[in-house]
């Protein structure tokens, strides 16, 4: 009988070394926590503790603060001083100087929007587990080529969307994703119901009228929603 795609496993015969299988092991655990997961931006970094404290007793549990502010890597470690069960990540990291500032606050994942050698390299080196970005079959297969099997998929909705993700799923069925960018409470049920998704990153869980507000117990609640919405 005929094989019915040929085995993705050839893409990694020109890379010297890889991703071991225990980091795709490692993503899962974390992705798998909640079914959402809020994107920061923290701007004052006396909201981070608050703000992570709101969205845990709301539901979430695995958060992404992303390197938009001077004061990041310092909100990351606050929150995890702070909330030592939650799983804390940082992201939009652009270089392995940033990969190793992140892994110095204690962050328990990186995040990239897209993903270039150095970065997959470092990567496989790191004790702490990233999800690369990728927006195009050819970018996830470079990605595979490295031993990378879980990505984000950024950004999602300019990016092709549900449909995108989809498609992907026909070459490369192994592959899993979250996708992020213009995700919201009324279209993340739709990335969702694909079993090629394994979670989704949104920002609209964390409204910057609320957090200049101090809003927290409206923070809590987006959270709480969220977490009730989409659960496993």
């Amino acid at each position: 009988m005929c094989r019915a795609r040929p085995d993705v496993e050839c893409f990694n015969m020109t890379i010297d070394k890889q991703l071991p299988s225990t980091r795709t092991t490692e993503i899962d655990s974390i992705c798998l926590k909640a079914e959402v997961i809020p994107v920061i931006t923290i701007e004052r970094l006396e909201d981070a503790v608050p703000l992570a404290r709101a969205l845990v007793e709301g539901g979430l549990t695995v958060l992404e603060v992303t390197l938009r502010t001077d004061c990041a890597l310092d909100a990351v470690a606050r929150m995890k001083a702070a909330l030592p069960k939650a799983s804390i990540g940082v992201g939009t990291v652009l270089t392995p100087a940033q990969y190793r500032q992140a892994e110095k606050v204690g962050a328990d994942f990186v995040v990239t929007p897209g993903a270039t050698e150095a970065l997959y390299r470092y990567g496989v080196e790191s004790p702490v587990p990233m999800l690369p970005g990728v927006a195009t079959v050819s970018e996830l297969m470079t990605g595979w080529q490295y031993g990378y099997r879980r990505f984000k998929f950024f950004p999602a909705e300019s990016s092709g969307g549900v449909k995108a993700i989809k498609a992907f799923g026909a070459p490369i069925p192994e592959a899993r994703f979250c996708p992020t960018g213009g995700i919201t409470l009324d279209n993340a049920a739709d990335y969702l119901a694909l079993p090629n998704v394994m979670c989704v990153g949104g920002s609209w869980l964390t409204p910057k009228a609320l957090i200049e507000a101090e809003d927290w117990d409206g923070i809590r609640d987006l959270a709480r929603q969220a977490a009730e919405r989409f659960h496993h």
